[in-house]
């Protein structure tokens, strides 16, 4: 996002953020009903238009998202959007990407609340690891044609029970609202802001065995260390790897493992 996008989208995060500090707002609904705002602007590209238009008072954007949703969202839910709109916003897409992340906030922090905040992260890496591993259910929940009744209930018969609610329907929105990014996309989003509800980044561990206990608390501090913040494990197991660690943090890949030193001997050879 540019400048203006990123102000407004800081705001609204802070507007959120003293709303779910209160223990009586329902976040659960509020997740809910941002959602279902961020579809309908994603549906009405000339709603998104007039909402952003830099032409327009804020005030009478304000108004006219407040005639909107009176009655069909809660008074925070309406509160917050209408917000949001008196704000300045770079381009019409960054006021329903900022929606939509704060959708997935309020559910993380319900999450947080009830003290399932790292079942759902390892959760969302797992399912992730999953749809790579799969491409027919890949294409069963990328498939345009299909309905999003038919994905959600295969989704219900994937996770139903076997997740914690708020990964289910975290899942649930991405997959039926993707707005044009891939499913691996959406799930590394989803994954990076539930890190960042515990101030931490993630680093997803790849190794030949399962880590010991004391091998992940080591690897975690010296990540820690390393990058001066906190830090997630997401660990995998991949027999191909031979030996050692591989650590992806961002864009940012450590590769210690004995296949990558195999594959760079073989290179200087080939030299």
């Amino acid at each position: 996002m540019r400048g203006a996008s990123r102000e407004a989208q800081s705001a609204a995060r802070e507007r959120l953020d003293a709303l779910t500090d209160s223990t009586s707002v329902d976040v659960v609904k509020l997740a809910d009903e941002l959602a279902a705002v961020t579809a309908l602007l994603h549906r009405e590209v000339s709603l998104r238009r007039v909402l952003t238009d830099p032409a327009r008072t804020g005030e009478s954007k304000a108004e006219l998202a407040g005639s909107l949703l009176r009655g069909q969202v809660g008074g925070s839910t309406a509160d917050l959007v209408t917000g949001m709109v008196r704000s300045r916003w770079s381009q019409p897409r960054d006021l329903v990407d900022s929606i939509e992340e704060l959708a997935s906030v309020a559910e993380l922090t319900g999450a947080q609340r009830a003290g399932g905040l790292d079942d759902v992260e390892d959760e969302l890496f797992r399912f992730g690891r999953i749809v790579e591993s799969s491409p027919a259910l890949r294409s069963a929940l990328t498939d345009q044609a299909a309905t999003a009744t038919a994905k959600t209930g295969l989704l219900g018969s994937l996770l139903g029970g076997r997740a914690n609610p708020a990964t289910e329907r975290l899942v649930v929105r991405l997959v039926t609202l993707p707005r044009g990014r891939s499913l691996e996309a959406g799930l590394q989003t989803l994954s990076r802001l539930a890190a960042a509800r515990r101030d931490r980044m993630v680093a997803v561990v790849t190794s030949a065995v399962p880590l010991t206990e004391g091998q992940k608390q080591r690897l975690g501090a010296a990540l820690a260390k390393l990058y001066g913040h906190p830090m997630h494990l997401n660990l995998d197991v991949d027999p191909e790897v031979l030996g050692g660690v591989s650590v992806r943090v961002g864009d940012e890949v450590v590769n210690g493992t004995v296949a990558e030193r195999l594959d760079e001997a073989t290179r200087r050879l080939a030299g």
